[in-house]
């Protein structure tokens, strides 16, 4: 679940997060990584990244790898040298940045661990733990809002404050329906539903539709990761991984639910696990 919500973010929001990372607010565009290989390949977010700005000092040609992380996982080294080769047989003159990014506080030493070794073969990458974050430095544009609730500074209720007045100077109410949806579920990872609902403002939860609310609606059972609270049928994790006791039917009621409520199209699909097709065209029935 949260993985998948920074996937969305990073895709939805390709400049914030290139300026966090690269110092630059480059645009960026989405390779699949589907390009790779045609093996099974899991990526985070694997993103090519292209300008014509003839003044930018970042290398055009450069792919940009992120992988989020809830939890600690000892593969990660082996999965980035293993993104990292794949890379280079596609796109062999290409550059890449890799970054790993931590979202909860750990104190395995796996988070710390920045490459891969065997005998005579090594490869590093960059390591990012949230929590050690100034935490200003994500008030300051849209994409970065929902991870400044899991950064340095220790009293995260204040931070939430700062996250709803950013949101309000937002223009766009689609806008600010995702980031307050994005804000509230990573929220989840260090604060209590009954807080984050008394921060952030009602009329937007309306539109934003908090996990629980959709959850609630769809009568699901189980457990998100992270111990999101609220019941759910089945148990979601990731890509809504397990299985939904309401099936198909129940999935469109809760995005059409979602669509009245003005949430995008993209926000929906990957909340209800439907095509974006199908999401489309349910859009286009609304009644």
């Amino acid at each position: 679940m949260y993985d998948n919500i920074c996937k969305y973010i990073a895709e939805h929001f390709s400049q914030d997060i290139a300026s966090w990372l690269l110092g630059k607010p480059i645009k960026l565009t989405q390779l699949s990584p589907k390009e790779l290989s045609n093996e099974p390949i899991r990526a985070d977010s694997l993103i090519l990244l292209q300008s014509d700005d003839e003044e930018c000092e970042l290398p055009i040609n450069l792919i940009l790898h992120i992988e989020f992380q809830t939890s600690p996982d000892e593969e990660i080294p082996l999965r980035m040298a293993d993104y990292r080769l794949r890379v280079y047989r596609r796109f062999p003159h290409k550059e890449m940045r890799q970054f790993v990014v931590y979202l909860r506080k750990s104190k395995s030493e796996l988070v710390y661990q920045n490459s891969f070794k065997l005998t005579n073969f090594s490869h590093e990458f960059e390591v990012i733990r949230l929590w050690e974050q100034p935490t200003d430095i994500f008030l300051k544009t849209p994409g970065l809002l929902p991870f400044a609730i899991l950064t340095k500074q220790e009293n995260k209720e204040e931070v939430l404050q700062k996250i709803a007045k950013k949101i309000d100077t937002i223009d766009s109410r689609k806008i600010q329906a995702d980031v307050t949806a994005a804000s509230y579920i990573l929220g989840g990872l260090v604060l209590k539903q009954d807080i984050m609902r008394k921060i952030l403002r009602r009329d937007i939860m309306k539109e934003s539709v908090t996990y629980q609310e959709i959850l609630e609606e769809g009568k699901l059972e189980g457990k998100l990761e992270g111990k999101l609270e609220g019941k759910l049928e089945g148990k979601m994790e990731g890509k809504l991984e397990g299985k939904m006791e309401g099936k198909l039917e129940e999935k469109r009621e809760i995005a059409i639910k979602l669509l009245k409520q003005d949430l995008s199209i993209d926000f929906v699909a990957m909340i209800t696990g439907l095509s974006q097709e199908t999401v489309e065209e349910l859009k286009l029935n609304l009644p």
